[in-house]
């Protein structure tokens, strides 16, 4: 019998790097172009992606003839630069990463970003330890879908029911219940109420190794 989760997936966008205000500005700079003013509460509604339904979103709300994966396109490739110029982290993202390599944890960065924000991201922070990373274009149906999470617990061999994600939205959350897997969420702008199985915490700060062997033992004991 272990005494800790298999793996740990960590969450990009809002959980391991601080890119929600540069996804808010990106928005807001490309809807602007088309004169609509675009306010925390539409960064709310499509906050954890996927994309798709981001693009779908924007065109939605202007009158043009440009197409929805126009939209999308555009928002990327305002991210793509955003990112490249490097993303702050989020208080303790690597801290944690860091004690659990030290203690051979395995972890890796899944997303439901594209692969070309993800290694912006990775190359922005070049002293991260995951083992790999999945985007939106690793797999079929992206976040709110299971699919990453379960082929990431895949990749490492491990049963995704013994796995702790670590997510921030609600979609994200979605996808790491559906999983099965254990769940930490660090919501920021839309309330997630926790359940069993699911946690609910303020920042990563909070967690460490030791916090986490305590919580995988009582969620054992459930």
């Amino acid at each position: 019998m272990t005494n800790f989760y298999s793996a740990v997936f960590f969450d990009m966008d809002g959980l391991f790097v601080d890119s929600e205000p540069m996804w808010l500005k990106a928005e807001t700079e490309l809807m602007a172009s088309y004169g609509y003013e675009w306010t925390q509460d539409d960064q709310n509604y499509c906050l954890g992606g996927p994309l798709s339904k981001v693009g779908q979103y924007m065109c939605d709300k202007v009158k043009t003839s440009e197409s929805a994966q126009y939209f999308t396109d555009e928002v990327i490739s305002l991210m793509t630069k955003k990112l490249s110029a490097g993303a702050p982290l989020m208080p303790g993202a690597l801290e944690l990463q860091n004690e659990l390599m030290l203690n051979n944890i395995p972890t890796a960065l899944v997303s439901a970003s594209p692969r070309v924000l993800v290694d912006a991201v990775l190359r922005s922070v070049p002293e991260h330890s995951f083992s790999f990373s999945l985007s939106a274009d690793d797999v079929i149906n992206p976040k709110p879908d299971p699919e990453a999470y379960l082929k990431a617990a895949e990749r490492f061999g491990v049963d995704i029911s013994e796995c702790l994600i670590l997510e921030d939205s609600p979609n994200g959350v979605r996808a790491a219940t559906a999983s099965g897997a254990f769940t930490i969420a660090v919501p920021h702008f839309v309330e997630i109420v926790p359940k069993e199985r699911l946690r609910v915490i303020k920042s990563l700060k909070e967690l460490n190794y030791s916090k986490l062997h305590a919580n995988y033992a009582q969620d054992r004991s459930i």
